[in-house]
């Protein structure tokens, strides 16, 4: 699989990793025996890059990664975590203490001293424009508390805040054929400045992989059930931000385009390849919660160049269904 620089951390990456917040066991329960083998999977199949967070099963997918890492020293992985969630995001609780302690605590879970890279996890825009932030993040890798930082957002707007800031390494970013809009302006900026982009929500929740129609059903613990309204955390990161009706019939649509352009490989591969084809990705981060998942979206990796015809149709496809919905909240 194509390895890229991850921005200013100077870290190779594979273009596809896995985002481990499925293994926290948040929405549907993954039992730690699974989690396992689907990390194993997916590093089998060339994935150098996983992504976790503090909050992802309450410090459960930081031990699990951290536990898998260890067990592979030679194998030249990159661990990216997130600090942030643990209190409410108001820019009172983004101070250095708070960073310690979080930080103390990811480490523990991940058992290292140093963190090869740190988001803030979505914090509120105040923060990401605070220069008070990027002292304390400054000392902490002056320090080896974290080899590299970088910033989560929600939108374009905390992008490119964030991508004018020195010492910011990576940015993470919703970023798929449902939403777009970081093409506009925040992966030229981010090329333009050596900023990493890591890709997330790759498949809209599931959306892109063709497989869900009007009648599916989530489970209670699942955000595609709790989270539709945005009552539980950014709306943006469930379905994209499509209402789910308009999501079904636009990702049929998607994936008969996938046919159509003669590609041999899954909607959801095209949708993982539509991304990491992107000029300015450093890698995509779709999830997994079973072993055929993580092979098979690291497959995506492998994707030869899409044709023109496709990428043209993803345009109008966004253009007619999706635009209107999503290109101007985020």
């Amino acid at each position: 699989m194509e390895h890229r620089t991850l921005g200013r951390t100077g870290r190779e990456v594979s273009v596809v990793g896995l985002g481990t917040w499925q293994l926290g066991a948040d929405w549907g329960d993954v039992s730690e025996a699974d989690a396992t083998a689907v990390l194993e999977a997916s590093a089998e199949s060339g994935v150098t890059f996983f992504d976790t967070a503090d909050v992802y099963g309450d410090g459960r997918s930081e031990q699990l990664v951290g536990r898998f890492v260890a067990s592979h020293p030679d194998a030249g992985f990159t661990v990216a975590t997130k600090m942030g969630r643990r209190m409410d995001q108001v820019p009172a609780n983004y101070v250095e203490p708070h960073f310690r302690s979080w930080l103390d605590r990811s480490r523990k879970n991940l058992g290292v001293d140093t963190i090869d890279l740190v988001q803030l996890h979505c914090p509120p825009s105040e923060v990401i424009d605070d220069d008070a932030t990027y002292d304390v993040l400054d000392r902490l890798v002056e320090e080896g508390v974290i080899a590299a930082y970088g910033v989560s957002v929600e939108t374009a707007a905390q992008a490119l805040s964030a991508i004018a800031r020195p010492g910011v390494a990576s940015v993470q970013i919703i970023l798929n054929a449902f939403r777009t809009k970081p093409l506009d302006e925040v992966l030229p900026a981010a090329r333009a400045a050596g900023v990493g982009i890591i890709a997330r929500v790759p498949l809209a929740s599931g959306l892109l992989s063709g497989k869900y129609d009007l009648d599916t059903t989530f489970a209670a613990d699942d955000h595609r059930t709790y989270n539709r309204d945005g009552s539980a955390f950014d709306v943006g990161e469930t379905f994209s931000g499509v209402d789910y009706a308009t999501g079904v019939e636009a990702a049929q649509e998607f994936s008969a385009l996938v046919r159509s352009s003669g590609l041999d490989v899954t909607p959801a591969q095209a949708a993982i390849a539509w991304i990491w084809q992107q000029p300015g990705v450093s890698t995509v981060i779709p999830g997994a919660r079973n072993v055929g998942q993580a092979q098979a979206n690291a497959a995506a990796g492998l994707v030869g160049e899409l044709p023109a015809s496709f990428l043209e149709g993803v345009a109008d496809l966004y253009d007619r269904r999706i635009r209107e919905q999503v290109h101007a909240r985020w």
